[in-house]
């Protein structure tokens, strides 16, 4: 598997298309990063270890609707993305929110903008 980023937005989509309560991924710094920021956000509940080399992730429901649907990989291995702090832009009207990887770590679009920093838009998520 070349885009294991790409692998977890697809798990996790599928997963909350199907009602799951806990949904599987792959274990890798980067997964572990966009999950830590999920869960600062509130998009998930939390994530922990699961079997040899995965993660388990709890998705969060609200009235059995999910808080996030859409998952949006935005820079890929063969097209990297990057952006500056001025232009970076509210994704869905703020109703969603964009992850970067900047030279601070892996964060959200606003906070980077509020850092005054850019990076590489990984994804949007809704």
């Amino acid at each position: 598997m070349n885009d294991t980023i790409a692998d977890l937005l697809a798990r996790l989509q599928n997963g909350i298309q199907r009602k799951k309560e806990i949904v599987s991924v792959l274990s890798t710094k980067m997964n572990k990063e966009i999950l830590r920021v999920l869960k600062e956000e509130e998009m998930i509940k939390d994530f922990n270890d699961g079997e040899e080399g995965f993660l388990d992730v709890e998705v969060m429901y609200d009235n059995d609707e999910p808080v996030v649907s859409h998952f949006n990989r935005v820079s890929s291995g063969g097209q990297r993305i990057y952006q500056t702090s001025k232009e970076i832009k509210p994704t869905m009207n703020g109703r969603g929110i964009s992850i970067l990887s900047t030279s601070k770590g892996v964060m959200t679009g606003s906070r980077a903008k509020g850092d005054k920093i850019g990076g590489e838009l990984i994804c949007k998520v809704w």
